[in-house]
């Protein structure tokens, strides 16, 4: 069984192509469920972060099932 590595930075991610359709993927995913709204930011208040998180899913043999990227709020 090959061990499948996940990118380290989204720099990383973008120049492999299945790894930037996962990302669009998830883009499209929270654009379509309206998961995101983008407001304006009020004076005295900080913008949540955000990050990338990849992984490989595999199937019971070891093989390659998908390609994940998730786009998660960093803590506070």
């Amino acid at each position: 069984m090959i061990a499948l590595a996940e990118p380290k930075s989204v720099k990383q991610a973008l120049q492999d192509s299945k790894w930037h359709s996962a990302m669009n993927d998830e883009f499209d995913a929270l654009q379509r469920n309206k998961a995101r709204t983008v407001v304006p930011l009020t004076p005295n208040r900080n913008a949540i972060g955000h990050k990338w998180v990849f992984g490989v899913k595999e199937n019971s043999d070891g093989s390659v099932n998908k390609y994940k990227a998730r786009l998660v709020a960093k803590e506070v």
